[in-house]
């Protein structure tokens, strides 16, 4: 297998982050955050032509940037191959599935990508903490979901994990932004506050998630997210190392021009129509 294409990569080791750095200048960001989202178009074209499929698990506390993230993944690129998947609450009868059925109901085909913003590790976390599952669902899962993982890395699925790990005080910063905001309040949901009043009782349940489910197969990655900018940026740029892609060769296309045999005058047709008033 063809290793990974070579980059310039913003990512850092996070064992040796500096955090007195000054904050990362929007035009800096947006310019590397561009050329990273070129080489997703360019992922997006191998997966496409080579007919691969690819898992994208996203976990992390609320507020700790998750869907930011994946907008910046997604923002350029076709939601034919890159979908998101975000599940609501299993209804009564998916309550009555294997646990994991849902999830594998939307797993890819060839030539997806499929980003979980939360996953199957739900029960690991929210359902574990605030009590929608019992402890012996929970045990049982922390002990079958390596297996589970281990099938879908052997069937040729490229399964990437990340936990986005947001501090303490930044995740209050953030929820009192999202209380104050109007054009944010409705990213709290029901269970923001109830988490965070159990910061604990999450940490606990991280860690025993991370003991049991952190494998060599299926890795977990864990991405700092206090700065939203570096962590989209190190998370894009660490995804790219972790699949063999190469550019696919492409015809150049040429934009045909108009046939004018039975011109039609269309503009004329749409004058007293129902245009909506330019305000702007």
């Amino acid at each position: 297998m063809k290793k990974a294409r070579t980059h310039e990569s913003p990512e850092k080791n996070a064992n040796t982050r500096d955090e007195d750095r000054s904050k990362l200048k929007r035009k800096n960001y947006e310019k590397l955050l561009r050329d990273l989202q070129a080489e997703l178009c360019v992922v997006q074209n191998w997966v496409i032509a080579t007919g691969q499929r690819i898992i994208l698990v996203f976990e992390g506390r609320d507020a700790a940037g998750k869907g930011g993230t994946i907008k910046a993944i997604t923002e350029r690129v076709s939601p034919r191959v890159f979908r998101v998947v975000a599940l609501p609450a299993p209804s009564d009868r998916e309550k009555t599935q294997m646990y994991m059925q849902r999830y594998m109901a939307h797993f890819p085909a060839a030539g997806e990508i499929i980003i979980f913003d939360r996953s199957w590790y739900n029960r690991a976390g929210v359902e574990h903490v605030m009590g929608f599952c019992t402890e012996a669902q929970h045990r049982r899962f922390l002990e079958l979901c390596p297996f589970i993982e281990k099938q879908i890395v052997d069937n040729g699925i490229y399964l990437i994990k990340y936990w986005l790990e947001v501090s303490d005080e930044e995740q209050e910063r953030r929820f009192h932004a999202r209380i104050d905001d109007p054009v944010r309040q409705w990213k709290l949901s029901s269970m923001d506050l109830p988490s965070r009043e159990r910061w604990y009782d999450y940490s606990r349940a991280r860690d025993e998630m991370l003991a049991a489910t952190d494998t060599d197969f299926a890795p977990w990655h864990i991405v700092h997210s206090d700065d939203k900018k570096r962590a989209r940026l190190n998370l894009i740029a660490h995804f790219l190392k972790q699949i063999p892609y190469e550019p696919i060769p492409h015809k150049k296309v040429k934009l045909p021009k108009r046939i004018t045999k039975n011109a039609y005058d269309d503009l004329a047709t749409m004058v007293d129509r129902r245009w909506i008033p330019e305000v702007y």
